[in-house]
């Protein structure tokens, strides 16, 4: 049965309508004119950080929302281009990448700490990634209603998600343990232990998780590695790419939701806070057993033979 859906809750500030005459070549988002390559050299190496990250504050609170959402995605263009090096095609092709029930179960059995299975779980779950996971604090949980309210970490808005009564039990179970730890760490319910690195964060760090997600999946025996990383700067060692990582936990989450659903991709995206329902279709998995059955049956000798019948029963 499926428990209650996510309530998305649009936390939105009022933006003027207007800012148009903060775009001009006072700031230079818009100027109508071409700088000459000369021109352009001077004036990247005169860049003044400070005074443009003023001038870029004074128009994100009066510029309308388009425009923006505009700067938002020349930015992000921008920056994906140059530095992420991203390929525009999935490199893993069609592998399912996220868990089946089989594997996860063989994962979870195999996480040494008490404290990062249970964030796993969050994940697997609730579908939360793992920066929300590793930053959650115990305000965040209504115990009266079984609820968890966090702000989902790329909208930037607030979600409300019920969570399962077994992981509610195991929480409060885990929360009473370690009672001592979590006042100590102001809050956080995956308090910083075992995580050695030299920042002042109170709780797991995200690439420490991550390190004991590869081991524990090293343990399990699910370190599956389908190619190599093709890194933007050439100092960079070149790595493995594997099937599995700690986003594999948010895939099954989502199509394990979705497969509830009948899949309904519209309560699913919902579920799994996504902007865009066509953001979700990417998360949702079809096991490759499944697969291989479907096409086993669509090509198989009965249906060829039936198809053949109807054929000739046509020819002339």
């Amino acid at each position: 049965m499926v428990e209650r859906l996510a309530v998305n809750q649009d936390v939105a500030g009022s933006i003027p309508a207007s800012g148009d005459e903060i775009y001009g070549d006072k700031i230079g988002f818009i100027s109508g004119k071409t700088p000459s390559p000369k021109a352009s050299e001077t004036s990247i190496s005169r860049f003044d950080y400070a005074q443009f990250a003023a001038q870029l504050k004074a128009l994100a609170n009066s510029a309308p929302q388009q425009r923006l959402e505009d700067m938002k995605s020349i930015l992000h263009k921008a920056y994906g281009r140059r530095f992420k090096g991203r390929r525009k095609t999935p490199k893993y092709g069609s592998i399912n990448k996220g868990f089946t029930e089989l594997e996860l179960r063989q994962f979870l059995i195999n996480v040494p700490y008490e404290k990062f299975r249970l964030l796993f779980k969050y994940q697997a779950y609730l579908g939360l990634r793992i920066g929300e996971a590793c930053a959650l604090h115990i305000s965040c949980i209504d115990f009266d209603k079984r609820e968890l309210t966090l702000e989902t970490e790329k909208a930037k808005k607030m979600d409300t998600l019920l969570i399962p009564v077994a992981l509610f039990k195991e929480t409060i179970e885990y929360i009473a343990k370690n009672e001592t730890s979590i006042k100590a760490s102001n809050g956080y319910v995956f308090f910083k232990e075992h995580d050695n690195n030299a920042n002042r964060l109170q709780h797991v760090e995200v690439n420490y998780a991550r390190k004991v997600f590869r081991e524990s999946a090293q343990s399990a025996g699910l370190n599956q590695m389908y190619g190599t990383s093709e890194e933007t700067y050439s100092d960079h060692k070149e790595r493995g790419l594997y099937r599995l990582t700690s986003h594999s936990l948010r895939h099954y989450a989502i199509t394990r939701f979705a497969k509830a659903t009948n899949g309904n991709v519209v309560l699913a995206s919902r579920f799994a806070r996504h902007s865009r329902p066509d953001i979700t279709m990417t998360y949702i998995s079809k096991d490759q057993e499944e697969l291989f059955r479907n096409i086993d049956f669509a090509f198989s000798e009965n249906r060829v033979s039936h198809l053949r019948s109807l054929s000739n029963g046509f020819k002339r």
